[in-house]
């Protein structure tokens, strides 16, 4: 059953989005009576729909579902290419991560200005809750607003990690193997012309952790996935 995130809940009914009606009609051709998961307030209902030219549908089951990660990961990344980010999005969507933080960097070839960034974050956060849906997610990740470095001295975390193409020998395995249950970790990555001296110094002085990704110098995209399949890995130990 595909799988739709739902913000209104009337009695025993939800209501979908305009955008997913026209999805179960003109692409998944649902009729009358079909069976479509839901989520709302992060728990997964069975829904029957009644009409396919009505929002609201019938549920008919609360299910115990849960598909997230333990772990509650934040990676906060260098504005890339939008291609590249859609690529991101996507994976450390499927990938359960919790948080992303685009990050404004001094080597990032892509600079937004507030009104630029608004209209790319509404079309980001429509690819998060699509990918959460294809995926079954329980949760469509938070994209946050743009910080600066400045901005991530302070956030609610257990562990603080920064990717380093200068630091042999911290690999980020190690650092790994012991982390707890339903930690907070933030990951921080730079953009293609990596993170520059002052911003690791700076990142370093915040109490980030500098890790290697191994020897080989990865792309922004692969480096992003790479850490969140290893911690994919560690919740499941």
């Amino acid at each position: 059953m595909q799988r739709y995130f739902v913000k209104e809940k009337d009695d025993n009914y939800l209501k979908l989005e305009k955008d997913d009606l026209h999805h179960i009609k003109n692409v998944m051709r649902n009729k009358s009576g079909d069976l479509i998961e839901c989520i709302y307030n992060e728990k997964l209902y069975i829904c029957k729909i009644e009409d396919t030219t009505n929002n609201n549908v019938l549920i008919v089951e609360e299910k115990e579902d849960n598909n997230e990660l333990d772990l509650d990961i934040t990676i906060a990344i260098a504005l890339v290419k939008e291609q590249k980010m859609d690529l991101i999005l996507q994976k450390l969507t499927e990938l359960g991560v919790a948080r992303i933080i685009p990050l404004k960097m001094e080597r990032s070839i892509i600079k937004l200005d507030d009104k630029k960034f608004e209209k790319k974050k509404e079309r980001w956060q429509k690819i998060c809750k699509e990918a959460s849906e294809q995926s079954k997610r329980n949760k469509i990740p938070e994209i946050t607003n743009m910080m600066t470095l400045k901005e991530l001295k302070n956030l609610d975390v257990d562990y603080k990690f920064v990717c380093s193409t200068k630091i042999e020998g911290n690999l980020v395995n190690n650092y790994l193997q012991d982390i707890n249950k339903c930690a907070k970790i933030i990951f921080t990555i730079g953009p293609e012309g990596g993170i520059s001296p002052n911003e690791e110094e700076k990142l370093i002085n915040y109490k980030y952790t500098p890790i290697s990704l191994g020897s080989r110098i990865m792309r922004v995209e692969t480096a992003a996935i790479y850490v969140a399949s290893i911690l994919n890995f560690c919740s499941m130990r």
